[in-house]
Protein backbone atom coordinates (compact mmCIF):
# COMPACT_ATOMS: atom_id res chain seq x y z
CA UNK A 1 0.00 0.00 0.00
CA UNK A 2 2.78 2.43 0.88
CA UNK A 3 4.44 1.77 -2.45
CA UNK A 4 1.30 2.49 -4.27
CA UNK A 5 0.78 5.61 -2.43
CA UNK A 6 4.22 6.77 -2.96
CA UNK A 7 4.04 6.22 -6.74
CA UNK A 8 0.81 8.66 -7.10
CA UNK A 9 2.53 11.65 -4.45
CA UNK A 10 4.30 13.23 -7.27
CA UNK A 11 1.13 12.89 -9.73
CA UNK A 12 -0.46 14.36 -6.90
CA UNK A 13 1.76 17.17 -6.11
CA UNK A 14 1.68 18.32 -10.06
CA UNK A 15 -1.87 18.34 -9.42
CA UNK A 16 -1.76 19.93 -6.70
CA UNK A 17 0.90 22.69 -7.91
CA UNK A 18 -1.18 23.32 -11.21
CA UNK A 19 -4.47 23.91 -9.43
CA UNK A 20 -2.18 26.23 -7.23
CA UNK A 21 -0.91 27.95 -10.20
CA UNK A 22 -4.12 28.18 -12.33
CA UNK A 23 -5.99 29.77 -8.85
CA UNK A 24 -3.37 32.42 -8.82
CA UNK A 25 -2.85 33.31 -12.62
CA UNK A 26 -7.11 33.16 -12.29
CA UNK A 27 -6.85 36.30 -9.42
CA UNK A 28 -4.16 38.08 -10.31
CA UNK A 29 -6.15 38.58 -14.12
CA UNK A 30 -9.24 39.61 -11.40
CA UNK A 31 -7.21 42.11 -9.85
CA UNK A 32 -8.38 45.77 -10.45
CA UNK A 33 -5.80 48.69 -10.91
CA UNK A 34 -5.56 50.18 -7.44
CA UNK A 35 -6.53 53.69 -7.86
CA UNK A 36 -10.08 51.71 -9.36
CA UNK A 37 -10.16 49.22 -6.27
CA UNK A 38 -9.86 52.42 -4.03
CA UNK A 39 -12.88 53.84 -6.50
CA UNK A 40 -14.90 50.69 -6.34
CA UNK A 41 -14.76 50.57 -2.78
CA UNK A 42 -15.67 54.30 -1.79
CA UNK A 43 -19.00 53.19 -4.04
CA UNK A 44 -19.44 50.15 -2.65
CA UNK A 45 -19.65 52.41 0.61
CA UNK A 46 -21.68 54.59 -1.00
CA UNK A 47 -24.01 51.96 -2.33
CA UNK A 48 -24.46 50.72 1.30
CA UNK A 49 -25.42 53.94 2.54
CA UNK A 50 -27.95 54.99 -0.49
CA UNK A 51 -29.96 51.04 -0.06
CA UNK A 52 -30.66 52.65 3.72
CA UNK A 53 -32.28 55.40 2.50
CA UNK A 54 -36.61 55.22 3.91
CA UNK A 55 -37.53 56.43 0.52
CA UNK A 56 -35.79 53.51 -1.19
CA UNK A 57 -36.28 51.19 1.01
CA UNK A 58 -39.78 51.79 1.27
CA UNK A 59 -39.84 51.57 -2.28
CA UNK A 60 -38.56 48.18 -2.44
CA UNK A 61 -40.97 47.06 0.06
CA UNK A 62 -43.95 47.97 -2.28
CA UNK A 63 -42.81 46.67 -5.03
CA UNK A 64 -42.30 43.75 -3.40
CA UNK A 65 -45.85 43.44 -1.78
CA UNK A 66 -47.00 43.97 -5.32
CA UNK A 67 -45.22 41.06 -6.90
CA UNK A 68 -43.10 43.81 -8.98
CA UNK A 69 -43.35 47.67 -9.69
CA UNK A 70 -45.04 46.96 -12.76
CA UNK A 71 -47.15 43.39 -12.16
CA UNK A 72 -46.66 40.80 -15.28
CA UNK A 73 -43.73 42.99 -16.83
CA UNK A 74 -41.05 40.81 -18.25
CA UNK A 75 -37.74 41.10 -20.08
CA UNK A 76 -39.16 40.75 -23.31
CA UNK A 77 -42.41 42.92 -22.70
CA UNK A 78 -39.33 45.53 -21.36
CA UNK A 79 -37.06 45.54 -24.01
CA UNK A 80 -40.05 46.32 -26.88
CA UNK A 81 -40.86 49.53 -24.76
CA UNK A 82 -39.79 52.70 -26.02
CA UNK A 83 -38.10 55.12 -23.49
CA UNK A 84 -40.70 56.92 -23.42
CA UNK A 85 -43.30 54.21 -22.62
CA UNK A 86 -45.50 55.62 -20.24
CA UNK A 87 -44.84 52.59 -18.20
CA UNK A 88 -41.11 52.79 -18.35
CA UNK A 89 -41.93 57.34 -17.35
CA UNK A 90 -44.02 55.98 -14.84
CA UNK A 91 -40.79 53.82 -12.88
CA UNK A 92 -38.60 56.94 -13.77
CA UNK A 93 -40.58 59.49 -11.76
CA UNK A 94 -41.05 57.80 -8.75
CA UNK A 95 -39.58 59.49 -5.52
CA UNK A 96 -37.25 56.56 -5.82
CA UNK A 97 -36.23 57.55 -9.09
CA UNK A 98 -35.91 61.00 -8.29
CA UNK A 99 -33.15 60.07 -5.46
CA UNK A 100 -31.64 57.60 -8.02
CA UNK A 101 -31.04 60.28 -10.23
CA UNK A 102 -29.46 63.08 -8.57
CA UNK A 103 -27.37 60.01 -6.53
CA UNK A 104 -25.99 59.28 -10.03
CA UNK A 105 -25.71 62.91 -11.60
CA UNK A 106 -22.48 61.93 -9.56
CA UNK A 107 -20.51 61.08 -12.95
CA UNK A 108 -18.00 58.34 -10.88
CA UNK A 109 -20.83 56.61 -11.95
CA UNK A 110 -22.80 56.01 -15.36
CA UNK A 111 -26.06 54.23 -14.33
CA UNK A 112 -27.89 52.86 -11.07
CA UNK A 113 -30.54 51.07 -10.10
CA UNK A 114 -32.98 49.59 -7.52
CA UNK A 115 -34.68 45.84 -7.52
CA UNK A 116 -36.69 44.27 -5.86
CA UNK A 117 -36.27 40.74 -4.21
CA UNK A 118 -37.00 39.14 -7.47
CA UNK A 119 -34.70 41.19 -9.45
CA UNK A 120 -37.25 43.18 -10.66
CA UNK A 121 -36.78 46.73 -11.66
CA UNK A 122 -38.28 49.47 -8.67
CA UNK A 123 -36.05 52.48 -9.58
CA UNK A 124 -33.56 53.87 -12.04
CA UNK A 125 -31.15 56.69 -13.49
CA UNK A 126 -32.67 55.68 -16.71
CA UNK A 127 -34.23 52.68 -18.76
CA UNK A 128 -32.46 49.57 -17.52
CA UNK A 129 -31.10 46.95 -20.59
CA UNK A 130 -33.17 44.44 -18.43
CA UNK A 131 -36.50 44.67 -16.14
CA UNK A 132 -35.59 41.76 -14.06
CA UNK A 133 -31.89 41.05 -13.29
CA UNK A 134 -31.82 38.51 -10.99
CA UNK A 135 -29.61 35.96 -13.11
CA UNK A 136 -27.17 38.52 -13.03
CA UNK A 137 -23.96 39.15 -10.85
CA UNK A 138 -24.99 42.44 -8.99
CA UNK A 139 -28.07 41.16 -8.26
CA UNK A 140 -27.32 37.55 -7.05
CA UNK A 141 -24.28 38.43 -5.04
CA UNK A 142 -25.82 41.29 -3.36
CA UNK A 143 -28.79 39.17 -2.41
CA UNK A 144 -26.72 37.13 -0.44
CA UNK A 145 -26.32 40.39 2.01
CA UNK A 146 -22.79 41.53 1.44
CA UNK A 147 -22.01 44.83 -1.00
CA UNK A 148 -20.20 43.02 -3.95
CA UNK A 149 -18.25 44.11 -6.98
CA UNK A 150 -16.44 42.42 -9.67
CA UNK A 151 -13.02 42.11 -10.44
CA UNK A 152 -12.77 43.14 -13.86
CA UNK A 153 -13.29 46.05 -15.71
CA UNK A 154 -15.10 45.82 -18.93
CA UNK A 155 -18.15 47.45 -21.10
CA UNK A 156 -21.54 47.83 -19.54
CA UNK A 157 -24.28 46.29 -21.37
CA UNK A 158 -26.33 49.02 -20.81
CA UNK A 159 -24.15 52.09 -21.40
CA UNK A 160 -21.47 50.33 -23.26
CA UNK A 161 -18.91 52.26 -20.88
CA UNK A 162 -15.34 50.54 -19.56
CA UNK A 163 -17.10 50.06 -15.74
CA UNK A 164 -16.61 48.33 -12.94
CA UNK A 165 -20.33 46.44 -11.51
CA UNK A 166 -20.72 47.13 -8.01
CA UNK A 167 -24.21 46.27 -5.90
CA UNK A 168 -25.13 46.59 -1.88
CA UNK A 169 -28.11 44.64 -0.54
CA UNK A 170 -31.45 47.02 0.79
CA UNK A 171 -32.24 45.65 4.09
CA UNK A 172 -35.35 45.94 5.99
CA UNK A 173 -34.65 44.76 9.48
CA UNK A 174 -31.36 43.35 8.86
CA UNK A 175 -33.19 40.86 5.99
CA UNK A 176 -31.91 41.11 2.49
CA UNK A 177 -35.41 42.35 0.42
CA UNK A 178 -33.63 44.18 -2.63
CA UNK A 179 -30.65 45.14 -4.26
CA UNK A 180 -28.97 48.62 -5.55
CA UNK A 181 -26.58 48.31 -8.40
CA UNK A 182 -24.38 50.52 -10.29
CA UNK A 183 -21.31 50.75 -12.91
CA UNK A 184 -18.77 52.33 -12.13
CA UNK A 185 -16.99 54.68 -14.42
CA UNK A 186 -12.86 53.42 -14.88
CA UNK A 187 -12.06 55.88 -17.51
Amino acid sequence: MIRVLTGKLPMLAAVLMASIFSLQASSALAELPADMAAKVEGYKKKLVDWAANPTIVQAVKDANAKGGLIPGMTNGKWDELADNDPQVTATLVTPASKLVKQWEADKGINKLFVRDAKGNMVAGSGKSLVYNAAARPPVKEAMKGKAWNAGEIKPDPTTQIKSVHVSAPILDGGKVIGVMHTAVTAE
